[in-house]
């Protein structure tokens, strides 16, 4: 405010005009005469005061001055003087508000104001110098009587000047009066303007309990989810509570204690009393903007940034924003807004939130404003998890806002959370899109080796696992900002009768990822190993399902039943293809002649079940099953297939080759060697040196 650049000079003229003549004081206390028949009804001393207007010549003989120092010796005792003539000057308007130029009623009007008065303004003034120049300037509000001598003094000081603005004779006749009191007042304003932002800004006591952002972290983190989205989980680091000092006063946002507040409102009653309203709320919009600017990047990291940068941030710089934003924004609907209304009411009562709007409404669209430029940036699947954490706190946290503001900006706030809703929802969708695209467009010819699980299934049912820890948010985007047009209108109007349209989504995922795995099995060569790879990537998508209550809310047990089924007939095959043509082996068929046993054929038939366990064996150590109970369960099949066959066959046949070479040389493996090996299978060992003649028992 230009007064308080001017402050000093306007200081040290003043001082210079009272030191350097005597005679301007005089001025003040009768500057001009009255005429002889001057007639008051004010009680104020009229004829001490008549005296001494009159004989200033006479003025230092007369007794009544000689008493006049032991009265006005202190502010206190001078402002009862003041208080009557005030009281006075205040009838006397009242009584001669009619009086008109016509009736020629001057002589009436006319009042005089006894020297005391500018007694009254010098030492007052003395005191604010006194309190300008001392260090720490900010100390006269510790002590409750020097505050209530003070700003009774400033209300003593404004109310003077009203009178005598209103008062014509005082215009007329006490004009360098009215002057000298309108300078200390203005001075004494720039003082309040000057200890007021002062308070404002250092009178902060205690940090209010922020609030934190974790429902981000407070969904599953596991290393599944961090195969593909590490950063969609909002660090636990970013969100420490900031936890109020415990003291005798639970002391709330922004921070005041109740002292503070009684006076700051009393000194903006006091500046609005002597028509300084406007700076005392401009000192207060920019002290407080500022303050709540300094809290949100203290507490919540909070920066500014505008829609271009925002469109112009790599993903990995929004996605660090996003948190902090939404932090900002939770925290400003549950305790910095409501807290700047209420110290607002408090300080300025009557003030209808006007105050509070222009505070808080241009940041409020500030961050509004930052998600609908989140939500126009380039799509891609990895930015879900962040949409919809941005979703969900304008769902939750906007309703508590908008009830602080007036029903005007209201509107225009809810619009604009409409608008940011609708485009982040139907941001989402897309994204639900593209992976669906991404999924039928996956064209890739390269088998995973071993058979294992897809990275396409890996990633798409990590995905949709996570995503379904956002169901309900899910649900409500789907319902509310679905516009998709489809081929399958009729089979998705009956899918709608049964299932809610995120579910339809995901079933439809579910199936083009299932259409995938089936077109990629048929890049294998080996049936088997086909089976394999589609029991890998089955097993891994019923137990995400499984493992997940939200998505198997979603899919139902139905579909896990159906695809549980679909697994026991992989299963099946793969049994009859691998293990079928070794069990034909042991078969009894054109190894006995006339009821006896043709040796040739006996040891043909041993060599050929050696090859072929062999080359089993060698193959499908290679093999990748990583799923430890579809692991368990493959061998325990395999050896309850193979091993009582083997022991039978054995046990019939066996017999017959001579002791010796002959057994060592056909009888390559016993029941056990058999069972032992057959636990190695489906390890991923790629190592050329395995073989099965390893683990053979003498």
């Amino acid at each position: 405010m230009e007064k308080n650049d001017k402050e000093p000079d306007d200081h040290h003229d003043h001082d210079l005009k009272d030191k350097s003549s005597g005679e301007e004081k005089c001025d003040v206390v009768s500057d001009a005469q009255p005429p002889d028949d001057a007639h008051h009804e004010d009680g104020i001393n009229k004829d001490n005061v008549d005296e001494t207007d009159h004989d200033q010549g006479d003025k230092v003989d007369s007794p009544l001055v000689q008493e006049v120092p032991e009265i006005t010796q202190t502010l206190e005792s001078l402002s009862e003087e003041l208080d009557q003539l005030l009281s006075s000057l205040s009838l006397h308007q009242e009584q001669h508000k009619d009086s008109t130029k016509e009736k020629e009623e001057e002589e009436d009007d006319y009042f005089q104001i006894p020297q005391f008065v500018g007694k009254f303004l010098d030492l007052f003034e003395d005191k604010l110098s006194k309190h300008d120049t001392s260090d720490p300037k900010t100390t006269w509000y510790q002590d409750p009587e020097e505050v209530s001598s003070l700003l009774d003094a400033v209300d003593r000081v404004s109310n003077l000047m009203r009178l005598l603005h209103n008062t014509k004779s005082c215009l007329d006749h006490h004009e360098p009066l009215i002057n000298h009191a309108g300078s200390i007042q203005q001075r004494a304003m720039a003082f309040l303007e000057d200890e007021f932002r002062i308070l404002l800004e250092e009178s902060v006591i205690k940090e209010a309990a922020v609030v934190t952002d974790d429902n981000s972290s407070q969904r599953k983190s596991s290393a599944d989810q961090q195969d593909h989205h590490n950063d969609a989980v909002v660090s636990q680091d970013q969100d420490q509570m900031v936890v109020p000092e415990h003291g005798d006063q639970e002391i709330e946002y922004p921070g005041y204690s109740e002292e503070m507040v009684k006076l700051l409102k009393n000194i903006a009653e006091k500046m609005k009393a002597g028509e300084y309203a406007c700076e005392c709320r401009e000192v207060y919009l920019v002290s407080r903007r500022n303050i709540l600017m300094s809290t949100l990047k203290q507490d919540c990291e909070f920066e500014k940034v505008s829609i271009d940068e925002v469109l112009k941030m790599s993903w990995d710089a929004l996605e660090r924003e996003i948190p902090i934003w939404n932090k900002t924004f939770k925290n400003c609907s549950s305790l910095f807004f409501p807290g700047e209304f209420k110290l607002t009411e408090k300080i300025f009562p009557g003030d209808e939130g006007s105050l509070f709007c222009i505070v808080t409404h241009s940041l409020a669209i500030q961050l509004l404003g930052f998600y609908e430029a989140v939500a126009m940036t380039k799509r891609s699947t990895e930015k879900l998890f962040k949409i919809l954490d941005i979703y969900e706190t304008l769902r939750d946290s906007f309703p508590e806002m908008e009830k602080l503001f007036p029903e005007e900006l209201r509107s225009e706030l809810r619009n604009e959370v409409n608008s940011a809703h609708s485009q982040l929802g139907e941001t989402a969708i897309n994204i639900f899109l593209d992976l669906e695209n991404s999924i039928k467009s996956d064209s890739s010819k390269t088998p995973v080796p071993g058979g294992a699980v897809h990275p396409l299934t890996r990633y798409t049912m990590n995905y949709l696992k996570y995503s379904c820890e956002y169901k309900d948010t899910l649900e409500q985007v789907f319902k509310s900002h679905s516009t998709m047009e489809r081929e399958e209108e009729e089979e998705e109007e009956k899918k709608k009768e049964e299932n809610s349209p995120f579910a339809s989504q995901l079933m439809r995922i579910m199936d083009f990822l299932d259409g995938n795995m089936e077109a990629k099995s048929k890049l294998y060569k080996d049936i088997p190993l086909s089976c394999i790879f589609m029991m890998n990537n089955g097993r891994y998508i019923v137990q995400k399902i499984k493992g997940s209550a939200e998505i198997h809310e979603v899919m139902g047990d139905t579909w896990c039943r159906r695809r549980s089924s679909e697994l026991r007939n992989y299963h099946k095959n793969y049994q009859r293809e691998t293990w079928g043509k070794l069990l034909g082996f042991l078969g009894h068929e054109g190894l006995m002649h006339n009821g006896k046993i043709v040796k040739p054929n006996l040891k043909e038939r041993f060599k050929s079940f050696n090859a072929t366990f062999d080359e089993i064996h060698k193959t499908q150590t290679t093999w990748v099953v990583n799923d430890e109970q579809l692991q368990s369960e493959l061998r325990v099949s395999i050896t309850a297939v193979m091993i009582p066959a083997y022991r039978a066959f054995m046990a019939r046949f066996g017999q017959y080759l001579d002791p010796g070479r002959q057994t060592e040389k056909y009888v390559k493996y016993q029941p056990e060697d058999i069972e032992d090996l057959i636990d190695e299978l489906f390890e991923g060992n790629t190592s050329s040196s395995s073989t099965a003649t390893a683990k053979r028992r003498t």
